[in-house]
Formats: C-alpha cells, sequence, structure tokens
C-alpha cells in the first residue's frame, strides 16, 4: 500500500525532500500540518535518530498535536522523539545549561506579564517618570520591541527615537536590573539570552548544534529577527532546514514577526528548494475567487494562486446598512432565521471583525435574541486572580528572593501584615540591597515596625519554609502539597469572602481543583519533575497559547472573535463586518506606508479564507464617533476584491 496515497502532488514532494534547505509554501486550507507531520515521519523511516530532529511551533498545542500525529503515522512504534517544542520552550531548554555564562543562576524564574508590569510601575517610580509621561505598559512595549529586535538596555538610548523612547531606554536599564538582582527573566529574555550565548560562546553553539541534524519551523511567516537568528546558528553547519509557512498569512508585525523572513529564504539559504501547496480544501472557488485577488494587491508577496476542490452554493455577498445598529441587528437576524427555520446549527455561524471595540452591538442583539454565542480570545486561565495568587505562592515558595510575587500574597489571605508595614520594609530593603525578610527583623529589632507586625512576617516566612521543603523533599507529590498548601491558608474561604455571588464563587473554586490538576498532569508525565520546571512550563502555556480557541470553536454557540483570533480556525459562515476604511484597514494603517497597509490586506485575506462554504461582507454607511454618527468610507480592499485594477500611489508633487 501507498502510505503517501493520501498526499496530492506537491504534498508528497515535500515530504520525500529530507535534506537541504525546503521553503514549503503552505496556502491557507492546503494541509500544511499534515505535510510537516508526515515528513517527520518520513524523516524517522528513512533512518534519522527521533531525537535528531528538531521541529518547532509556536504554540505548545501544536507542538503537543504534532508529536501526537507523528506517533500515529509511525504506528505507535517511538521508543525515541523528536524533539518538538515551541521556539521559547527550546531557549528555555538552552538557558537551563548554559545561562550561567551570562551570570545568571541555573534556578532562574520565567516572570508574566502581571510580574512585568509590576516591576514596571516600580521602575517608572524610581526614575521619578510620571504615567502621564510613560505608562508601565507602554514601557514594557517599547523594551519588548527592541528586544525582539535585538537590542540590548546597553544600545537603548542609541536607537530612541523621541522623548518617551529615551525615557523608555532609562527604564529598560532599570528593569534589567531588577530582573537580574532577583535572578529572572521575562519572556523576551529567552530568545535575546540564547541569542547573546550563540553569538558569545561559540563552544556553547557547537554544543547545540551537534544536538540535531534536521530543523523544521511551522508558521515560519511569524518569525521575528531573533528566532531567525537562534536558527540559522543552529542549522549552520548542515543547512538541512524546513520551514512551512504562507506570507500571505503574516499578520502579526505588531509583534515583532518580520514577513522579509520567508520572502528571503532562498536569499538566506542558497540553493533553496521552493514547494507551493496551492490546493486548497477549505474555501469553495467565489471564495477563494475573492481572495486571490485582493491578496494579489500586495506587491512582496510569493507569486501563488489557491485552487479550489468545491464549487460554491452561492455568491460572495456585499451589504450595506445605513449604521452599524442596523448591520448588527440584520445579521443577527439572519442567523436567528437561519437556525431556527433551517435547522443550521450555531456553531456553524462566526462573525469576525477587526477592533475589540465592534462586538459589543452583536453581543447585545444575540442576547436579545436567546442565541447562545462565545466570545473568542477572552481571559486565558492563568490570568484569572485566584490561580494568580496561587502561582506566586508556587514562585515565593522556590524563589525566596521574588519580592515582585511575595508583595502580591503577603496579605493574602489577610494575616495581619497591612500595607504601611510591607511599604516601610519595601523601601528600606531597596534603598539597602537587603532582602526583605532580613531588613523586616532589623526594623523590627529597631522598632520601626510593630513587634505583632513582625510577628506576623516570621509566622508567615515560616509558613513558606515549611512547603518548601516538602515541594523538594517529595517533588513526585507536589500537586498534593499545593492542596495542602490552598487548606493551610483557606483560600477558599478567601473566594467565599471576594465573590459573594454562590455561582461565581463556586466556578472560582473549580479552578483551583483545575491549578492542581495541571500539577498532578505534569508530575505524572514528568521523569524527574521539579518546581521550577514546572513553573517555567506554566509560564510558557500562559503566554505561547491563547485560551484554547480549538476546544471553544466546537462549541455549539456563534462565535465572535477578531482577525487575529481566527487565524487557523474555519467554519462554514463566515460574517466579515465593518469593511470601513479606518477600520479594515485599521485607521493606524490608512495613512501609513505601503508595507503596513500590505498587512491590513492580509488580515483580511486571512479573515476571507476561513469561509467554508459562505461568506458575507458588510459595511455601515455611517457610524458613531464620539456619539455622532459620521459618514464611513468602504474599505479599499471592497474595491480590490471586485476585480477593479489597483490604485497607483501618487508621491507628493508628482502628477497624478
Amino acid at each position: 500500500m501507498d502510505r503517501l496515497g493520501h498526499l496530492n502532488p506537491a504534498q508528497r514532494e515535500a515530504v520525500q525532500t529530507l535534506s537541504g534547505p525546503l521553503l514549503v509554501l503552505a496556502g491557507a486550507g492546503t494541509g500544511k500540518t499534515r505535510v510537516i507531520t508526515v515528513r517527520m515521519a518520513e524523516l524517522i523511516r528513512n533512518g534519522v535518530t527521533p531525537e535528531r530532529i528538531l521541529s518547532v511551533t509556536f504554540t505548545n498545542k501544536a507542538s503537543k498535536e504534532m508529536l501526537q500525529r507523528t506517533r500515529e503515522l509511525l504506528g505507535g512504534r517511538m521508543k525515541k522523539r523528536p524533539w518538538i517544542s515551541t521556539f521559547h520552550a527550546l531557549c528555555v531548554s538552552v538557558l537551563r545549561a548554559e545561562i550561567k555564562h551570562l551570570g545568571y543562576p541555573d534556578r532562574f524564574a520565567i516572570i508574566d506579564r502581571g510580574d512585568q508590569e509590576s516591576i514596571a510601575r516600580g521602575v517608572l517610580r524610581d526614575i521619578r517618570v510620571t504615567e502621564k509621561a510613560l505608562r508601565p505598559g507602554d514601557l514594557l512595549s517599547v523594551v519588548s520591541r527592541w528586544k525582539s529586535a535585538g537590542v540590548p538596555h546597553q544600545r537603548a538610548a542609541e536607537v530612541a527615537d523621541d522623548d518617551k523612547e529615551f525615557l523608555a531606554a532609562l527604564g529598560y536599564r532599570r528593569y534589567q536590573e531588577k530582573l537580574r538582582a532577583t535572578g529572572s527573566v521575562d519572556f523576551d529574555d529567552l530568545l535575546l539570552l540564547t541569542n547573546r550565548l550563540f553569538r558569545e560562546f561559540p563552544e556553547v553553539l557547537e554544543r547545540h548544534q551537534r544536538r540535531f541534524d534536521h530543523v523544521q519551523i511551522d508558521e515560519y511567516q511569524d518569525t521575528n529577527g531573533l528566532q531567525f537568528s537562534i536558527i540559522e546558528a543552529l542549522v549552520r553547519g548542515h543547512n538541512n532546514i524546513c520551514v512551512v509557512g504562507d506570507d500571505d498569512q503574516s499578520i502579526y508585525g505588531w509583534r515583532g514577526a518580520e514577513v522579509r523572513h520567508i520572502l528571503g529564504f532562498s536569499q538566506h539559504f542558497p540553493g533553496a528548494k521552493v514547494i507551493r501547496l496551492e490546493e486548497n480544501y477549505r474555501c469553495t472557488d467565489r471564495i477563494l475567487d475573492m481572495a486571490n485577488r485582493l491578496v494579489q494587491h500586495n506587491r512582496d508577496r510569493h507569486k501563488k494562486q489557491l485552487r479550489p476542490n468545491k464549487q460554491s452554493l452561492e455568491d460572495v455577498r456585499f451589504l450595506e446598512f445605513s449604521d452599524e445598529t442596523l448591520e448588527a441587528e440584520q445579521v443577527v437576524r439572519e442567523i436567528r432565521f437561519l437556525h431556527q427555520q433551517k435547522n443550521v446549527p450555531l456553531r456553524d455561524f462566526a462573525i469576525l471583525f477587526r477592533t475589540n471595540e465592534q462586538p459589543r452591538l452583536f453581543e447585545a442583539e444575540l442576547r436579545r435574541y436567546g442565541l447562545r454565542y462565545v466570545l473568542l480570545g477572552s481571559q486565558s486561565f492563568y490570568d484569572k486572580k485566584e490561580i494568580r495568587d496561587l502561582l506566586a505562592y508556587l514562585k515565593v515558595i522556590a524563589h525566596p528572593d521574588d519580592e515582585v510575587s511575595l508583595l502580591r500574597i503577603i496579605n493574602t489571605p489577610a494575616r495581619g501584615i497591612g500595607n504601611t508595614t510591607v511599604e516601610k520594609v519595601m523601601t528600606e530593603a531597596v534603598r539597602e540591597g537587603v532582602p526583605f525578610w532580613d531588613m523586616a527583623q532589623r526594623l523590627v529589632n529597631d522598632g520601626v515596625i510593630t513587634v505583632k507586625a513582625g510577628a506576623a512576617i516570621d509566622k508567615f516566612r515560616q509558613l513558606l519554609d515549611t512547603f518548601r521543603r516538602k515541594m523538594e523533599s517529595q517533588p513526585e507529590k507536589m500537586d498534593v502539597v499545593l492542596r495542602e498548601l490552598i487548606d493551610t491558608i483557606d483560600y477558599e474561604m478567601e473566594i467565599e469572602r471576594q465573590y459573594k455571588d454562590p455561582q461565581q464563587a463556586l466556578m472560582r473554586t473549580a479552578g483551583l481543583d483545575d491549578f492542581v490538576g495541571s500539577l498532578t498532569d505534569y508530575v505524572t508525565r514528568t521523569t524527574g519533575p521539579t518546581l521550577d520546571d514546572y513553573l517555567a512550563s506554566v509560564a510558557l502555556d500562559g503566554r505561547d497559547d491563547e485560551p484554547d480557541k480549538e476546544k471553544q470553536a466546537a462549541e455549539d454557540a456563534v462565535k465572535l472573535m477578531t482577525l487575529h483570533s481566527a487565524k487557523g480556525l474555519e467554519f462554514p459562515r463566515v460574517y466579515l463586518v465593518g469593511l470601513e476604511e479606518g477600520i479594515l484597514p485599521h485607521k493606524r494603517s490608512v495613512d501609513a506606508t505601503e508595507k503596513e497597509i500590505a498587512e491590513e490586506r492580509r488580515l483580511a485575506y486571512v479573515g476571507i479564507t476561513r469561509a467554508q462554504d459562505y461568506l458575507t461582507l458588510s459595511r455601515a454607511e455611517t457610524r458613531k464617533r464620539y456619539g455622532k454618527p459620521r459618514k464611513s468610507m468602504p474599505s479599499r480592499f471592497l474595491r480590490e476584491m471586485q476585480q477593479e485594477p489597483p490604485r497607483v500611489a501618487v508621491e507628493p508633487g508628482q502628477p497624478a
């Protein structure tokens, strides 16, 4: 039997190309996941030792799916397994072994977004910058952009473009000092420090180059500069690199992704083979015609044309409404009619929009008609207060010097340690560079804080020490120890105190069980579990993965989501709403460069190619801004989709 018989000719060629640089251009709905997993199975069948294959994805969920599919293809015969991970998990494994070269402790902590904001707030206070001049979120945004571009804090002032960025450069330096002082790194540091290790320590790079003979990268269009540098360094000796992606779906420029990596692959890796997957198994012919016409207006792209496998049942529709209220009313009314009169299940419908403000009116209408819906991309499990509190306990148990986490839980639940006491201890501890715990004892002795407050702090310290010893002595029972901690601090009572609604309190309490369950899962599937390793995996899960959008998308409910959240999903019936200048393309891009407009166009292309059978595009002729109706201009993308020739950009001073 032909084991590759289920592949089309282009897919088959891709999975049988097993050496040298290979670029697989996988358009929307062309089966890229199938190609990358079957190719990995073919490498193993052809004698490549599994653990000498590195396959890099962008989410933990994709990594797990890839491993499972590969195992199924090989009939479960995998005593050894390929190294399948996200970029950040790969970097954690490198840093755990090598970060001492950079002066960090082996047991470094990975801080989350909440901790970053706390540190940023303290940094701005230290350098006497008001939130009016620079907000903590803005500081972190600029720092993240610099780190993604490989700019260390020592060079930040050189690349600062304006006064705000110059302040950010000062903050960046102080921010890094605070991380180093507590043996911590943030998410961007994982890439930045790995890249630095490979650049400054040739023996470290050589050690990791020897680990892998073949490297695969999924979603290559989403790589940033640091990710490219790390992978390029790893494959330098053999150039056995296969990347799979689609430049037409590169929509994360705001997150540092650089489409030029996929556009310039053949220049970066001379002699590269390029294979185009153009057979689309998702969309009808008319939907694909629309998508192809639109994306061809982008100048910098690999030339390709998606080909359909199924015929349309009806045309793509363009609807115009007098205002945004009528747009929401009519779209929801149609969904209600199709669901109630034609028995179309609610799970078939998706409403896609560009901005987070747009769904409010659609939600109101869906509620009015009693139609079940889910808003995808909502709060992550790890962002919930009770989970963040318990994570902070575990972080302080693992890293007693983690003062950001300590401040979060020192009086949660209440244990008689007031804000004034904490502020006094913290101020002096920072000023003298002494650990919080030592300074607390000193201030009790000096009479600055009361004996009662000092006793409460000491009792809390003893509690943490007790659970630290239990975690270290019984790593295989860390989940049991966590449950004991929750009971000891009576956190369930804290939930009842915070949430008076019994239903809400019950949901929050159930979240505690889920959290303990996540630790149980980790312990049972890990050889040699450690609290540090678990916290690192949580940091990566919380940051790499959005809430499980595939699971949400499968619910029997209308889906509402932004175009960014929709990537990777598909639905029988799609409504792409708000196709107006200033919305799609977004107002930030309308007066911007062709590069930014091109990314907005790719975003619209992603939206269109989510539709399997029916696609409706809509716009409002007027839309309220600041409470008053304002006339809207149709999106230029509507014109481009309807076979009008592209407008030629005229520079100022040139004749039109």
